[in-house]
């Protein structure tokens, strides 16, 4: 009788208890957050250039997209958004200090954060499953940091534009202005799930790894895929063309790259 490549790689390994791995699990949780409490204290400490230069950047003329797109063309160039920054709260200042201190704390640590996840779940994976994901954790930082960057660098300016200068009424007299809390919280959201939405292609994997989705599925729903891509860089974008056609196409290729990998995925799971 054969034995199981899941048994004969067990054997001789002695089964951790479950209480146990809570413990173990409890201490990667505490090292992640200890991981990000030191680089958000390292953040607090900076916070000329962490808000004069990274938070507000968006706001001045100087910032490298406005930059980049007024290079390109003139059809393309676009100014920052003009609006009274406010804090409406005492002590919101120091707050969000604290917030901006955490979100990028957790940006910077997502390495490390994402290896501790990988160190606790690897120990029961097989060879094989550890030999497939060989070089996740690179690979899935990497993804992450590039949308966090795509969300910062593209989304941030123009939904920043096109939400504060957004009118129900061309009669309307309204002045525009935003607590921080609300603007941070915007920045926020645009590139933290922009980071996520980036791990795209490792998702795409694994599910094609284990059958659970094939490149013939992905294909099929690829225009369901682009009408919802183009309905996103709408919301995102002000109503001009151009500028939606330049979030759209990361995009679809982000999903044209994961039919690839889940092909490669495929074959590998097939011949397995």
């Amino acid at each position: 009788m054969s034995t199981s490549p899941a048994k004969s790689q067990k054997d001789g390994e002695k089964e951790m208890p479950f209480f146990d791995h809570l413990e173990e699990l409890r201490w990667h949780l505490i090292r992640s957050l200890l991981s990000i409490v030191i680089f958000g204290v390292i953040i607090f400490i900076f916070k000329e250039f962490v808000f004069g230069t990274i938070i507000f950047g968006p706001r001045s003329e100087s910032f490298l997209t406005y930059r980049l797109f007024c290079q390109m063309s003139e059809h393309t160039c676009m100014s920052p958004p003009e609006f009274e920054m406010i804090a409406t709260k005492v002590g919101e200042r120091f707050l969000t200090h604290l917030k901006v201190s955490f979100w990028l704390g957790f940006i910077l640590s997502f390495p490390y954060i994402f290896w501790e996840f990988w160190r606790f779940i690897s120990p029961g994976l097989l060879d094989s499953e550890k030999k497939a994901a060989k070089g996740i954790v690179f690979s899935c930082s990497f993804l992450f940091f590039l949308g966090v960057a795509f969300g910062y660098f593209i989304i941030t300016p123009f939904g920043l534009k096109f939400l504060t200068e957004y009118t129900l009424s061309s009669q309307e007299i309204v002045t525009e202005s935003s607590s921080l809390t609300s603007y941070v919280g915007y920045l926020t959201n645009f590139t933290i799930p922009s980071g996520m939405l980036f791990q795209m292609p490792i998702a795409v994997y694994i599910l094609s790894r284990i059958g659970l989705l094939t490149p013939d599925l992905m294909k099929k729903y690829r225009r369901h895929a682009l009408v919802g891509i183009i309905v996103l860089a709408a919301i995102i974008t002000p109503p001009e063309v151009v500028t939606q056609i330049l979030i759209a196409i990361p995009i679809f290729l982000l999903y044209e790259f994961s039919i690839m990998i889940s092909r490669r995925a495929a074959k590998k799971y097939n011949t397995t």
